[in-house]
């Protein structure tokens, strides 16, 4: 049985009780009391066997009770199999306004339970209140909002915008705004909030589930860092919002589930004229041609793809192209800027994939950790190989590569190459493109078999001769003793005293 979620609230219920209820379709909520407990409405009305008016949430944390199902009967769909719970209108809460928040956060005095969680524990584990040398200084500051220029809003519910025309007044000078956590939703509200401020230039929406229709955001002159993880967006919402970030220099997208870029016009995405940074981390990605549509982004520096589930790489010149009727004159060379590329905890597998990574013009910064082809256990390379094969990188996965470590790790692996390899010179270039580049840089040259021996080096030419003489005179002379050892033995000589007869 499926109860129909456009009607509301039953028409038998009176006008006082629906005035009760004050909640609509899809309005973010969150529990009172709890600020961090957010939920979507879903339904509003009666539910069988139990008396009054229940409202249907389904929860962001999937802490629910069910799908939106009870007792054999349908009232919601729940993303999630634990995600959807009824609750009484009285146990939620419609939010606060962004001047309350404000209020609330920099005016308030400190909660009782902001103030239990200022302790150290003693060596005997007691709670030894703390207390900060400053802090009335610092909350006087704080307090004096026409002169904040940074502020944090976080999970405070804030819903709405509040009185128009206010927020300017109150906050002229403020330029970095976190309002991650909180019930909006609605598009035309952000803008709002962007225009009143209008020095305005860092914004966090992070897990504010917006809406779909994002042709209410009006042109955002001034934002420059804009940061959208776990909103629920979808690329064909990214591509309108485009149109109202003129001037953004850095994008967040993190944890969207976005699996497809969709361009609005061509099969590359154009625009975002300034920006510099990409942010697609967490995401749900797996073939690299989603990816290479981004490559005609003239200004991108960073492309942030750690935990995604890409299989491998190539760089668009060498690999399948992706449109076919894109006129020369309006292409530039393939990802022309990009000096960052963070690939970590992918499905990366292949050495063609990580040679690729030569083609890439301005690459300097790459990240590969937690992919199987990193993975020496499991049949991947050490870090040295990276190195050797990566012509231009500076930075591997997070960490400096400095000038006496890439001319040691490229030795090592010319060494490697010429000690494990016995295959046709084409081979070698095929599975080594770097190995004769790095014999010639190096001024290492092929090893030459020995006139006696034909065939391939023998072990014993790298050994060394050592030859030992007995010294002690009242044992008598003995014949020297030659052995052969490695070149990384070590020799140790006991010497004794031993007794005369």
């Amino acid at each position: 049985m499926q109860k129909s979620s456009e009607k509301l609230v039953d028409d038998t219920k009176s006008n006082d009780e629906k005035q009760e209820i004050g909640f609509r379709m899809n309005q973010r909520v969150h529990t009172v009391g709890d600020t961090r407990r957010i939920g979507t409405v879903k339904y509003i009305g009666n539910v069988e066997g139990y008396s009054g008016i229940w409202v249907g949430i389904d929860w962001d944390n999937g802490d629910g009770k069910h799908n939106g199902s009870l007792n054999g009967v349908t009232y919601f769909e729940a993303k999630d199999d634990k995600s959807g719970s009824f609750v009484r209108p009285r146990n939620l809460s419609h939010g606060i306004s962004f001047l309350q928040a404000l209020e609330l956060r920099y005016k308030g005095d400190s909660t009782k339970e902001e103030e239990d969680e200022m302790y150290v524990l003693s060596a005997r584990n007691n709670r030894v209140a703390v207390e900060l040398v400053g802090k009335s200084k610092v909350q006087d500051k704080l307090s004096r909002l026409e002169d904040l220029v940074g502020a944090s809003l976080s999970y405070l519910g804030v819903s709405s915008v509040g009185s128009r025309g206010q927020i300017n007044a109150v906050v002229p000078n403020l330029k970095e705004l976190d309002l991650t956590g909180n019930l909006l939703s609605d598009w035309k509200d952000v803008g709002t909030i962007c225009e009143e401020l209008q020095v305005l230039e860092v914004l966090s929406l992070t897990h504010n589930y917006m809406a779909h229709d994002v042709n209410q955001l009006p042109v955002l002159e001034n934002i420059r860092v804009l940061v959208l993880n776990n909103c629920c967006l979808t690329w064909t919402q990214i591509e309108v919002l485009k149109q109202s970030l003129p001037s953004v220099e850095e994008l967040h997208l993190m944890g969207n589930k976005l699996k497809e870029i969709v361009p609005a016009s061509s099969n590359y995405v154009r625009g975002f004229d300034s920006l510099r940074i990409l942010n697609l981390e967490d995401n749900c990605f797996e073939a690299w041609n989603e990816i290479v549509k981004l490559s005609q982004l003239r200004r991108m520096e960073q492309l942030h793809l750690n935990k995604n589930n890409l299989n491998n790489i190539f760089y668009p010149e060498c690999g399948p192209k992706i449109d076919d009727s894109e006129p020369a004159e309006k292409c530039f060379s393939p990802f022309g800027t990009l000096n960052c590329l963070l690939l970590g905890r992918n499905n990366i597998a292949d050495l063609a994939s990580v040679d690729s990574l030569n083609y890439f013009p301005s690459l300097t910064d790459i990240r590969l950790s937690e992919n199987p082809i990193t993975d020496t256990g499991k049949g991947g390379i050490p870090r040295f190989m990276l190195i050797a094969r990566l012509a231009k990188v500076e930075i591997l996965n997070g960490s400096e590569v400095r000038i006496r470590e890439r001319k040691e790790s490229e030795i090592r692996y010319i060494r490697f190459v010429m000690t494990k390899m016995q295959d046709e010179p084409e081979e070698i270039k095929q599975l080594h493109p770097r190995f004769n580049e790095l014999k010639k840089k190096h001024g290492i040259e092929d090893e030459k078999p020995s006139t006696e021996t034909a065939g391939p080096r023998k072990m014993s030419s790298g050994l060394l001769s050592i030859t030992l003489t007995c010294v002690g005179a009242s044992m008598g002379e003995k014949k020297p003793l030659t052995k052969k050892l490695p070149a990384t033995s070590t020799v140790i000589i006991l010497l004794c005293q031993l007794p005369v007869d």
